[in-house]
């Protein structure tokens, strides 16, 4: 299956998925979004990261913010640097504000970037790195049969989310505070509100139950 321009999804819409597929939803289908201290300090990384448009060295090529897609797999996004090697080696370099992450949102991004290149320049790339701002090192990340196979999974998941057009209700975790649209999403008032439904619901029908046992 190949998709058109117009049913591309963005790349970055896979870890907003994969971080929370109601952060996810908010985003690409309500189209809320509002920064905080996280969301700045990585975009002024990303801003340093794209002030060049390459650089040449002995052994290497680097240019920076390539626009990217796969009609293959309806993905589209940028870059922040590909390392061109003289020995042939393509390296994808990913810039991130905080430390490596327990989950694998960022190697899955980075994953979907190579897919895409893979498929313009016709050509397999192994291994790419993400650079965290807060340890200044490099990552690396090989792009193996596993990360492969569940980043086209994120990939298929994704987009049934957006194309259902539904928002996931909010499920609260401890990580919550640090999204910059918690004001919005209010998951621990909407939470505690399903919660006092649910048992509502469940007490109602207990007095349902116990009326019709009783006549």
């Amino acid at each position: 299956m190949s998709y058109s321009d117009e049913d591309l999804l963005m790349i970055s819409s896979l870890q907003h998925f994969m971080f929370c597929e109601r952060q996810c939803a908010l985003i690409h289908l309500e189209q809320i979004w509002t920064d905080n201290i996280f969301t700045i300090q990585g975009e002024l990384l990303h801003r340093r990261a794209h002030s060049e448009t390459f650089e040449q060295r002995p052994k290497k090529k680097t240019e920076f913010g390539i626009p990217v897609r796969s009609l293959k797999y309806g993905i589209t996004g940028k870059v922040d640097a590909v390392e061109f090697h003289t020995n042939g080696n393509i390296i994808l370099v990913e810039y991130k504000r905080g430390s490596p992450k327990i989950g694998k949102e960022d190697e899955v991004q980075l994953c979907a970037q190579a897919l895409c290149l893979e498929e313009m320049k016709e050509t397999h790339i192994d291994a790419g790195a993400i650079y965290y701002g807060k340890t200044r090192r490099r990552h690396q990340v090989v792009f193996d049969e596993n990360l492969r196979e569940a980043t086209v999974d994120t990939i298929n998941k994704t987009r049934s989310l957006l194309e259902s057009r539904k928002t996931p209700p909010p499920n609260y975790k401890k990580n919550c505070k640090r999204c910059s649209l918690y004001e919005y999403c209010l998951p621990e008032k909407m939470s505690k509100k399903r919660l006092n439904v649910k048992t509502f619901l469940k007490k109602q029908l207990l007095i349902e139950d116990s009326n019709e046992t009783n006549a």
